[in-house]
């Protein structure tokens, strides 16, 4: 049996700016934390005031912790030459809530579709590359509720599991979140379900 993926690598800041010469044209390589795709457009809108002169705007962006969903632009490009390299550099850089654009100033020679795939899939590298990435685990929030003469069982459950506590109202009637990783939410839940006058409910 597979065990549930529950963590997840992104970049923690935005990329130095990356160049790719090939003929004349021009590549600038970026990538952006993103978590959003209204955040995407921001980004775009920004590049294209930078670069108003550039021909192609090409990109890729992939988000969700579970890497839920990914698009790739071609920007007027050749299908498949430009936005699906890029994309392809996310894959392999095993990235999530990450956006590369590649800027492109023509030079004047084509460089035929071969060309435009490595181009395009170089600068997203050389972007991918200078960007710090981490890895990040997968969080469930679960809600604790319970009086206050249990607080004591419910303490020791969180310090035996290690668990984060991220917020707690301490009066006679108190209640808890606390974060568990993914892979051991059910597990927790199932402690907390079968500990006596402790009612538990998973938030997110």
């Amino acid at each position: 049996m597979e065990i549930e993926k529950d963590t997840y690598k992104t970049i923690t800041k935005p990329s130095s700016e990356a160049l790719f010469k090939d003929r004349g044209s021009k590549f600038y390589g970026y990538a952006f934390p993103v978590t959003s795709e209204d955040e995407v457009k921001e980004h775009l809108e920004q590049l294209k005031k930078t670069h108003y002169n550039a021909r192609h705007w090409c990109y890729a962006w992939q988000l969700g912790k579970s890497y839920d969903s990914y698009r790739a632009n071609d920007d007027g490009e050749p299908n498949n030459s430009a936005g699906m390299p890029i994309y392809g550099q996310l894959q392999s850089f095993d990235v999530t809530n990450t956006l590369v654009v590649v800027v492109r100033y023509f030079g004047g020679t084509k460089l035929g579709v071969g060309g435009l795939i490595q181009a395009y899939k170089t600068a997203a590298q050389m972007a991918l590359e200078q960007s710090r990435i981490v890895k990040r685990t997968i969080d469930i929030t679960l809600q604790l509720k319970f009086e206050y003469p249990e607080m004591n069982i419910v303490m020791r459950i969180i310090k035996d599991e290690e668990l984060k506590v991220l917020n707690q109202k301490m009066e006679m009637n108190c209640e808890f979140l606390i974060s568990v990783r993914k892979k051991d939410a059910t597990r927790i839940f199932e402690i907390f379900e079968n500990t006596h006058k402790v009612t538990v409910k998973k938030l997110k």
